[in-house]
């Protein structure tokens, strides 16, 4: 997606993200646990997420798996002589992170466009300060045949309205302008880009998506929904291979930095599959990355894609992804009740809408169980909800004892009812927890209402149920920060400070395991992964504080240390953070 010029100054174009990181492989990636004697990690804050080994004093590492937890003496006897200790100074030692939803790939292609991202994560707030980050970006870019951009959010915005054609065209009216909402569900063009995709007064919706509309009825505005998008995808300019996989490099390097062991690609096309075999290949991969491929309505799978629950060199294919519906907060999601307020254009009674029919989604379901396939699929309203548990169950129960783990991704406006249903069936919730800080207000002002606000990523009714529930950020959609996940899953505050669903809070214990223990289950790796136990793969976070022992509110104050990768060290804090 990111235009060539942009992809070459990948990291410092995006500084504020991504410099520190990028330079974290050549300085950490070396400093491997020695294979002749064990390494015992002492005095820190030992969180196992293991009921079994509740409370520990060290831990021992060899050959980059947990030898032994529990007491010194106990640690000491087993790892034997000729070990070393790493005294870690009274700091936090958890499993490391792993990322249940997010896009890898789609992140380092969005990292060369100009940033037009509300903050924490941008600096736009208003449509001129976007019209002035585009102008910025042109001229940092003059040889960009387009001028892209990422992340704008027509709810955080002062106008409280996407950009229309009109407002982009006063950017340009030499180039394409190409914008992506945050949701990456919508997208805004200006005229030239309306007419190099070539979408008219006469081109009309696509299924499952829309084409939005002057008060004429017929004149595009400039606002593209859902499949609309599809239109543009195939004329955005397209970044050369070496360029790609340079964003890749960047991007494992700032999950890395958010404590981030295990990563996701949770929308991957052909291209994005094949990139990541190659970076895997050459044994660049030093975080374990999952992919899952994308399939459109009505799709075969073909008979030579191949899943495995094991990585070759750090990359493995985990499923298939589907989308059921939109996005919430850009009034795309499919809900069984009206929108609290709609959109422009949209009636009273507007709800949003399917992607797929139920023939289509059903089909899908038939083909990846038949083939022992695992199938994560995006809901986010519960009417989409609905359609996934309609259509899941009864394939399930033609393929009864057949463990999948199908996993609901986002389930914001998830019903009580549907709750019960997926923890009778086995399905598995992935909450984008992040939500109620993000976008809280918008949900209980615009969106949902105050109560159905209030219940979105109902974490407490979930955990009440047995469900064991995961969470993520969706990046690139939000920033890969799992800390501030934790924050917001713990405490549910908004970006005004209001308590968005105050009943509906996780603990620390339990939004932590969501991103360790739960997270290894969603890709049967518990195993291996998610908890410090021993025979475990040795893969750590150092905290500066503990989650479980500080005040919740003070979660966000937490910095990563340290990550560790099987017993090698893959990012440490700049020097002056600690």
């Amino acid at each position: 997606m990111p235009s060539r010029a942009g992809f070459r100054i990948l990291c410092s174009a995006v500084a504020g993200l991504f410099l520190a990181a990028c330079a974290a492989p050549q300085n950490m990636a070396q400093q491997q646990v020695s294979a002749e004697g064990a390494v015992i990690f002492v005095n820190a804050q030992i969180i196992t997420v293991d009921d079994a080994f509740p409370q520990a004093e060290a831990v021992a590492v060899r050959d980059g798996r947990i030898l032994a937890v529990g007491t010194r003496e106990e640690v000491n006897r087993a790892a034997g002589t000729g070990a070393s200790l790493r005294d870690l100074g009274g700091a936090a030692l958890a499993p490391g992170f792993i990322d249940t939803h997010g896009h890898f790939a789609m992140l380092a292609q969005t990292a060369g466009m100009a940033n037009v991202q509300p903050p924490p994560a941008g600096p736009v707030r208003s449509i001129p300060e976007l019209q002035a980050q585009l102008e910025a970006w042109a001229l940092a870019h003059p040889d960009s045949p387009w001028i892209l951009g990422w992340g704008y959010d027509d709810s955080l915005l002062a106008e409280q309205r996407h950009p229309a054609r009109e407002d982009l065209d006063a950017v340009s009216t030499e180039k394409p302008v190409f914008l992506m909402h945050t949701s990456a569900h919508l997208a805004a063009c200006n005229s030239l880009c309306l007419d190099a995709i070539g979408i008219s007064a006469e081109t009309p919706d696509p299924e499952g998506g829309i084409i939005r509309r002057q008060s004429d009825g017929r004149t595009p505005n400039g606002v593209l929904e859902e499949t609309a998008l599809y239109l543009a995808y195939a004329h955005l300019p397209q970044p050369v291979e070496s360029q790609r996989l340079a964003g890749l490099s960047a991007v494992q390097a700032l999950y890395a930095s958010y404590g981030i062991t295990t990563a996701q690609e949770g929308a991957a096309q052909g291209q994005n599959i094949a990139d990541l075999q190659k970076v895997a290949a050459r044994g660049d991969l030093y975080l374990d990355v999952v992919a899952y491929q994308l399939f459109q309505k009505d799709g075969v799978i073909p008979e030579d894609f191949a899943v495995s629950k094991t990585y070759d060199s750090r990359f493995r294919i985990g499923g298939i992804k589907l989308l059921l519906d939109g996005s919430l907060q850009g009034r795309t999601g499919w809900l069984t009740q009206p929108y609290a307020t709609p959109g422009p254009g949209q009636p009273a009674e507007y709800s949003g809408y399917r992607i797929h029919s139920d023939e289509s989604v059903a089909n899908l379901f038939e083909q990846a169980y038949a083939r022992d396939i695992q199938i994560i699929a995006h809901a986010n309203g519960d009417r989409a909800i609905d359609q996934y548990l309609d259509m899941m169950t009864p394939v399930m129960a033609a393929h009864p004892g057949q463990d999948q783990r199908p996993v609901v991704i986002h389930a914001q406006a998830a019903r009580q009812d549907q709750l019960e249903e997926m923890a009778a069936a086995g399905i598995l919730p992935s909450f984008f927890a992040a939500h109620p800080f993000y976008w809280g207000d918008w949900h209980r002002d615009a969106i949902l209402g105050p109560e159905r606000a209030a219940f979105i990523s109902p974490l407490a009714a979930a955990k009440a149920l047995g469900i064991p529930y995961t969470v993520h950020n969706d990046p690139p959609v939000v920033p890969p920060d799992v800390i501030r996940l934790l924050w917001v899953s713990v405490n549910r505050e908004t970006r005004s400070g209001q308590v968005l669903g105050e009943d509906q809070r996780a603990s620390p214990m339990d939004a932590l395991r969501a991103v360790t223990l739960n997270a290894a289950r969603q890709y049967f790796e518990e195993a291996e992964k998610g908890s410090i136990t021993p025979g475990k793969k040795a893969d750590f976070v150092i905290l500066s504080d503990n989650p479980l022992t500080m005040d919740p509110a003070d979660l966000q104050s937490i910095r990563v240390l340290e990550t560790i990768k099987e017993g090698v060290t893959i990012y440490t804090a700049a020097r002056g953070e600690n």
